[in-house]
């Protein structure tokens, strides 16, 4: 009964494959007889059902047969596929000499050359195994195997990650003073990094790859220099400036971006930044003005200007910016929280000799500010409300208002002194 049962699959497996061979193009071709080409088909047959079964040792002939010959007849089968998991498995998975695990290395390899001959579709994966087995199984020379890496990813840019990282690690490991394997590297990582930032991986591998931040700069510094024109490369230097603050050296390669992409928004964002931490004030104002001509809605650039300005005690000017985020966001807390701070910074710095009263009303004009900030509820409501207390000595007390014979719901105007930019009015508690 079992024998019947397994000639009657054979006979249906046959019958299957004879018509697939019938419908190949190449068949009318082919330099087998019919009798030949009807062994081919039981060779086939026999190697499916054996593999299926996984009974390796037995599919593993009758397979060969079919790669020497026509695989090209079975590829929707997957025959180097199904070889591949014979060899594989006679590797790792039998006990058996390392010399014949050598061996093994090397039919695998050949293995792959043929796949790669014949199903082109599928040659990037076999290729990218390839160097693969040459690194692992054989162990052959570095220059060797990031060869056929390289060409792996080459043919297939976005092969899986876990063979990158075999080729980044081979590159670091061999680094040495006549190549340029430690670049290669950084750039390799840079990109996987880029790709899967939270990966603490890549982050690991590109500071390993330095001694020190410094060091790590001067190599990707050098990778830019050798590439002037790659915008990517100038980038990755910048933002390792950037990351280690190192502002004066991401400005380089920030202007060379700007210059290249005047209109994406992150180089103008970073480089007015980095002209900021460096005190370049009229460049930092410029590049803010560029944000704003490219990023008209955007609150934050209107608010970032709007601090430069009042670190320059340009404080009109600063309010005047202030007020156009606001106009953006009217929910917006910082920019109340800002404007509170300038009317505390006015008093200062006019103040002279002798507190007076408009001083008082000045500082009850920030208060009153610091009001409308807690509030919109905002992440600067509490600090505001810390600024209110702590001014509640410095604005007008009830016998200020007394002496002065100003009621309760009174407006008092703001001007005199060097307060006739704030053009504003305080209510009389």
């Amino acid at each position: 009964m079992k024998t019947l049962k397994i000639t009657m699959i054979l006979f249906l497996l046959l019958s299957f494959s004879a018509s697939l061979f019938a419908s190949t193009p190449n068949h009318a071709d082919n330099n087998y007889a019919e009798a030949d080409s009807l062994n081919l088909m039981v060779e086939f047959s026999l190697f499916y059902e054996y593999h299926k079964n996984k009974d390796y040792a037995s599919a593993e002939p009758h397979g060969w047969n079919i790669v020497h010959s026509k695989p090209e007849n079975f590829l929707q089968f997957k025959p180097f596929h199904k070889m591949e998991d014979i060899l594989w498995y006679l590797h790792d998975s039998t006990d058996i000499t390392e010399e014949q695990k050598l061996t093994i290395a090397d039919t695998t390899i050949y293995l792959y050359n043929r796949a790669m001959e014949v199903d082109k579709d599928k040659a990037p994966y076999f290729q990218i195994k390839k160097a693969f087995v040459m690194e692992i199984w054989k162990d052959l020379p570095a220059a060797e195997v990031i060869a056929e890496y390289v060409k792996a990813f080459e043919m297939d840019p976005n092969a899986p990650t876990f063979y990158k990282d075999r080729l980044g690690r081979l590159y670091k490991d061999n680094a040495a003073d006549d190549n340029e394997y430690k670049l290669l590297a950084l750039d390799l990582y840079s990109n996987l990094s880029e790709a899967d930032p939270n990966n603490e991986i890549w982050i690991q591998m590109i500071e390993s790859l330095a001694e020190n931040p410094e060091e790590l700069m001067d190599i990707t510094k050098r990778a830019w220099e050798l590439d002037k024109e790659n915008l990517e490369k100038a980038w990755k230097y910048a933002s390792l400036c950037l990351r280690n603050k190192e502002y004066t050296r991401a400005i380089e390669a920030l202007e060379f971006l700007v210059g290249k992409s005047p209109d994406v928004i992150n180089y103008w964002m970073q480089l007015s930044s980095a002209y900021d931490k460096t005190d370049q004030t009229d460049k930092t104002i410029s590049a803010y003005k560029k944000l704003i001509s490219l990023q008209p809605d955007n609150r934050d650039n209107y608010a970032n200007l709007a601090l430069v300005y009042k670190k320059m005690d340009q404080l009109s000017v600063a309010r005047s910016y202030l007020q156009k985020a606001s106009n953006i966001d009217p929910d917006w807390d910082f920019p109340y929280f800002v404007e509170a701070q300038i009317y505390e910074q006015a008093a200062r710095n006019c103040i002279g000799s002798k507190f007076e009263f408009i001083d008082k009303v000045v500082y009850q004009l920030a208060v009153d500010t610091y009001k409308i900030a807690r509030s919109k509820g905002g992440q600067n409501a509490g600090a505001a409300g810390e600024r209110m207390n702590a001014l509640k000595e410095s604005v007008p007390q009830q016998e200020d208002f007394f002496f002065r014979n100003i009621k309760s719901g009174e407006k008092i105007k703001i001007e005199g002194k060097c307060y006739d930019w704030i053009g504003r009015t305080v209510i009389v508690p």
